[in-house]
This record gives structure tokens, C-alpha cells and sequence, in this order.
């Protein structure tokens, strides 16, 4: 990406990523983490809806598709919700590392215009890890994973702990999601968040 800012830019002492051996294996949907997330919750009407798959080493691969609610200019994806896509794929590779983190940063560039309609490829993978940042980049492609570049982005992602989400969310999402009895679902519903 060009352009990207020194706050994006592994420090000296990061070290390569190394996927956790509970990752999910290469190939693997990895489902939605939240029901209610924007990006790949089933209960969000109008959200994203982006299915995301493990890939080798620290990578994620992920589509979605540009539907009418998420148009900016007549019949186009809104800038917005392209950076929405890309912010949810590079969390989900927090997963593969089986490490709770928040987005510290997200710069985007915007290569060129999605129609409504589009299927959007993502590709993602983290670079570098130094401490509780992870760095991470992705982009989206149409036309299929080997078409065109759309957007692109790099990422930094801080490592914090649950108490994060407890503190600062809706007491009553956080009750629920707490509660739910499948382990799983109830560790990814704190897989990533703002």
C-alpha cells in the first residue's frame, strides 16, 4: 500500500506471526463471531454478511457481496462499508492467532469503484507481531481472488482483554454473550471489537 503511515510501519523488534495450533484449519468457514456484528453476523439485516475462511499460515480469505443497502453513489458500494469489510476481515485473523484485539488503526485506499451486485474478494494476512500490536494487511479484488484490485488496507491491532468488551459495552449484549452455552461462540463474540 502505498502511502502507508509510520504508526502501520513493524518496528524493528516485531517478530513473524505464528498461527496458534487451536486455529481453525486452512479451508475452515469460520462462521460469524457475533450474531449482531455488522460485518458477519447473521442477525444484521442490512450488514455485511462476509464470510470468512481460514487460510495457510496467518491468513484469512473472505467474500462478500455489494447489496442495494450498502450503495453510496448510485448503484456503488459506499466507501464506508468497503472499509467495513476490510476492518472485519483483518479481525478475523485475530482468530488464528487466538488473540483478543481491538482495531487501533485502519488506512484504506480506494482503487476503484464496486457496483452494486459485485462479489468483493478479500485477502488478508498479519506481517508482523511486536508486543500487543499485530500488524496486518488485505485486499479485495473484483472479479474473483485474482482479479483486479478495488481497496486495500493496512492494519494495527491492539491486544486488550475481556474486560475491554465488559467495561464498555451494552451490559445487556454482554450478559447474553456471556451466557451463551457453546464455548466457542461465546469466546469469538469478544474476537474483536472497536
Amino acid at each position: 500500500m502505498s502511502g502507508t503511515s509510520a504508526a502501520l510501519k513493524p518496528p524493528a523488534d516485531a517478530v513473524r506471526p505464528v498461527r496458534h495450533p487451536d486455529a481453525p484449519a486452512p479451508g475452515e468457514l469460520l462462521g460469524a463471531h457475533y450474531d449482531q456484528c455488522f460485518g458477519c453476523g447473521d442477525g444484521q439485516q442490512h450488514g455485511l454478511h462476509l464470510q470468512a475462511r481460514a487460510g495457510e499460515g496467518v491468513t484469512i480469505t473472505a467474500e462478500f457481496t455489494v447489496r442495494p443497502a450498502h450503495q453510496g453513489a448510485p448503484g456503488l458500494a459506499h466507501g464506508g462499508v468497503l472499509a467495513s469489510a476490510l476492518d472485519e476481515t483483518l479481525g478475523s485473523l485475530n482468530w488464528l492467532l487466538r488473540t483478543i484485539a481491538v482495531t487501533g488503526r485502519l488506512e484504506t485506499d480506494f482503487v476503484r469503484p464496486v457496483p452494486v451486485g459485485t462479489t468483493l474478494h478479500l485477502a488478508a494476512e498479519v506481517t508482523a507481531v511486536a508486543g500487543r500490536k499485530i500488524y496486518s494487511t488485505a485486499t479485495g479484488r473484483i472479479g474473483g481472488p485474482d482479479g483486479p484490485v478495488a481497496v486495500r488496507a493496512d492494519a494495527l491491532f491492539v491486544e486488550v482483554k475481556v474486560d475491554h468488551f465488559v467495561e464498555n459495552g451494552r451490559p445487556e449484549e454482554i450478559r447474553a454473550a456471556m451466557n451463551d452455552p457453546d464455548q466457542v461462540r461465546r469466546a469469538r463474540a469478544f474476537e474483536v471489537n472497536p
